[in-house]
């Protein structure tokens, strides 16, 4: 690879064809038989739900280049019509898999243990008179039956509602095609009334019982369907008045965007199929043809059944070793513990398997709470529909603190929520910032100012995930709680851009996106490259939800070929290409899909031995690095550093849930073979029980008896025994 064709297509993959590749993995978890049933069956509506946001954000921005006449090429060499082919071609086969492994495999496997998904035509005759009464008292009347004949237009079809297409006639005249709307605000899984985890299908409920709905017509055809419109709709801000008006005004276009995808039936006929293609505008090519039920994100309910032997071991977060709650403490002696103990030391809090509410949360009560504090600042960029967060900025103000609050109004389909939130807040009296013209607000961070005897102190909240209670549970996230002045004073900084007309670019710590980061970042892996040519100590790992920024993929590119030995840990999207030769042999890319969403973000740079250790909220994306507001810190503390150390160890040996790329683009998933299972999410959780009962000091740090320093940065390729914590 010479200095000239470094950016030549062959050597980046596609955006889209590696995010369906990610999908892929999801849905490998869905049919893997390692996992319990129920597990399987949260992967699968996991599936639904994570293709239904990519077509509606990546096809439908797609459609709209081709629409615009679009044909610039990506870095791979693709226009948007070569890569809306692609994903089509890339995503029947998963959709497929998912329909024929549920039929087959899971829906059979479920019944055999008392959980059924019953045909209608199956249930004894008891059964159905009982769901006829059901369906006449509870959900006839909820149903509008919309006929498309010369005297009634076409009806409009709402953004991912399941419906039916009837096809009828009556005393032999024309066939008159009908669209009912699923109610979306019934059960889809309706109990057959005299039984116990046995179900039907609303939608079959209402098919067997349409001569309620549409007496006197012959029913020639019933199919279901489902459309999904495009969530790229945008306004140009530079022109704009009103932020919130702008948002306001997405909302509503997008309940009347283009559709980008058509699923129905697989026996739909053909007349259907071409009256809903007609009127939808659409192509054969945004068909997909559903061999399953359509929609399997309401699936997620059967999960809420106490049947914990269909399903993985319950886990609770833990308290943090220490923020452990102290017997008999007030109120008030509890918040001054925390910031006591957050200037004794920094504190790295890693989620779900340290407990959102005795950590973050509780920092934020503390800054609510506490008489010294002066100040609270937060950037929301998504949070719980009944957030404690908010709630506690809110007490805060009561409180007689000065409150500032930037909420995200562009943080995707949670527009709605946060806009909801921006109102209680300036109801409150509280200053809310709604983000920058241009900028998403992606930091996950908060600041609180407090007077103490030695004049006021700042303590900071810089994390990888949102201020979110019930994401908090499910994704992996790490957060750093610390004292560090140059960190608060960065913070100040930022804050202040949020509410003021300017950014200062002069920062001591953190890394800031869109004025520092992209520089710094590049300047450590060039670093690394420099310390190879030199025969130093050279060796980068990260990890991150995305590595899609072509730079960034160049200088890795660069790296490797000076001979850094480099581990890429990213869950999803990943443009650059692993073990080229003479370009990238000396780079691995992997990737975690397990039972928590990996979501932080760990950068290492060996620096000759003298390592730098960072984390924070940005992926290596150029919407990240270039257009997002992101912020990233140094983690100084060594015990902390061994801690991230410890997570990074267990990546990049687990294999159970770890994924490799090889060079074409593809996945191979580590198997454990004759070796012990080493599951990263299991080892974390254990390692967390172990620090509480050992008393470690600080969640996850183990001793040397059972991981030596030296190991936890070795190659991964290298051939190493990762000890079990015991």
């Amino acid at each position: 690879m010479n200095e000239s064709d470094r950016t030549e297509p062959q050597y980046y993959l596609n955006r889209e064809l590696s995010e369906l590749a990610y999908q892929e993995r999801v849905l490998n978890e869905g049919t893997d038989k390692r996992n319990p049933p129920l597990e399987r069956l949260r992967f699968l509506a996991f599936f639904t739900k994570n293709t239904d946001e990519f077509f509606m954000k990546r096809v439908g921005g797609l459609e709209q280049q081709i629409s615009a006449g679009v044909t610039v090429t990506t870095s791979d060499g693709r226009t948007p019509s070569e890569q809306l082919h692609d994903i089509t071609d890339a995503a029947r086969p998963l959709f497929r898999r998912q329909d024929t492994y549920w039929q087959t495999e899971l829906k059979p496997e479920l019944a055999d243990v008392g959980i059924a998904i019953c045909e209608y035509d199956d249930l004894n005759r008891g059964q159905r008179g009982q769901l006829r009464t059901y369906f006449e008292e509870s959900v006839l009347p909820i149903l509008t039956p919309l006929a498309f004949d010369p005297a009634h237009p076409f009806p409009f079809i709402s953004n991912l509602s399941l419906s039916l297409a009837v096809l009828s006639t009556e005393a032999g005249e024309d066939t008159t095609f009908t669209r009912i709307k699923i109610p979306p605000n019934q059960p889809r899984l309706v109990d057959v009334l005299d039984t116990s985890e046995q179900y039907v299908l609303i939608e079959d409920l209402i098919e067997a019982n349409l001569d309620m709905l549409l007496p006197g017509l012959d029913i020639l055809d019933v199919s279901k369907f489902r459309v999904t419109r495009n969530a790229e709709v945008r306004r140009n801000e530079e022109v704009a008045e009103d932020l919130v008006d702008i948002i306001e005004d997405v909302l509503e276009q997008r309940r009347f965007a283009t559709v980008v995808r058509l699923e129905v039936d697989a026996d739909m006929p053909d007349e259907s199929v071409s009256i809903l293609t007609e009127h939808l505008d659409i192509g054969d090519h945004e068909v997909f043809h559903r061999e399953g039920p359509i929609d399997y994100e309401d699936f997620f309910t059967l999960l809420e059944l106490e049947r914990p032997n269909l399903k993985l071991p319950s886990w609770t977060p833990q308290p943090h070793p220490r923020l452990l709650p102290q017997a008999g403490d007030s109120r008030n002696e509890t918040t001054t513990t925390i910031f006591d103990e957050i200037r004794a030391g920094d504190i790295l809090v890693h989620h779900p398997y340290h407990a959102f509410d005795g950590t973050v949360q509780r920092f934020l009560d503390a800054a609510a709470n506490d008489p010294g504090v002066l100040a609270v600042k937060a950037a929301i960029y998504r949070t719980a529909s009944d957030s404690k967060v908010i709630q506690s900025l809110i007490d805060a103000a009561d409180n007689g603190k000065q409150v500032a609050v930037m909420v995200e109004l562009k943080a995707r389909f949670d527009e709605k929520n946060n806009l909801e939130w921006v109102r209680r807040l300036e109801e409150e009296g509280i200053h809310v910032a709604y983000g920058t013209v241009g900028l998403k607000t992606h930091t996950k961070t908060a600041l609180v100012v407090r007077r103490e005897e030695d004049g006021v102190q700042l303590y900071s909240h810089v994390g990888t995930g949102n201020y979110h209670s019930k994401t908090a549970k499910g994704y992996s996230d790490l957060g750093l709680l610390t004292a560090d002045r140059g960190v608060g004073q960065d913070l100040t900084k930022v804050f202040n851009f949020f509410t003021g007309p300017t950014l200062d670019e002069r920062f001591q710590k953190l890394l800031i996106a869109p004025v520092t980061m992209r520089e710094r970042f590049t300047e450590m892996v060039c670093r690394e490259a420099d310390h190879a040519r030199a025969g130093r100590r050279a060796r980068i790992v990260v990890k991150v939800n995305g590595l899609e920024d072509p730079k960034m993929v160049e200088e890795l590119y660069r790296a490797s070929m000076a001979g850094v030995e480099i581990d890429l840990i990213v869950r999803d999207i990943c443009r650059l290409r692993p073990g080229l030769e003479g370009v990238s042999e000396n780079i691995t890319v992997h990737s975690i899909v397990g039972r928590f969403l990996e979501h932080a973000r760990i950068f290492y740079f060996e620096n000759a031995g003298d390592p730098d250790w960072y984390i924070g909220s940005a992926d290596w994306m150029t919407r990240n690095l270039d257009y997002r507001v992101e912020a990233v810190t140094p983690v100084e503390a060594t015990r902390l550093r061994n801690q991230l150390r410890f997570v990074l160890a267990a990546s990049l040996t687990d294999n159970r849930r770890r994924w490799v790329m090889q060079s074409d683009g593809s996945y191979e998933q580590v198997i454990p073979g004759d070796e012990p299972v080493r599951d990263i999410q299991e080892i974390l959780m254990a390692a967390t029980d172990a620090a509480l009962e050992r008393d470690y000091g600080p969640g996850m740090e183990v001793d040397t008896d059972l991981i030596e320093e030296d190991f936890l940065i070795e190659p991964s390729h290298d051939k190493v025994d990762f000890p079990s914590v015991k």
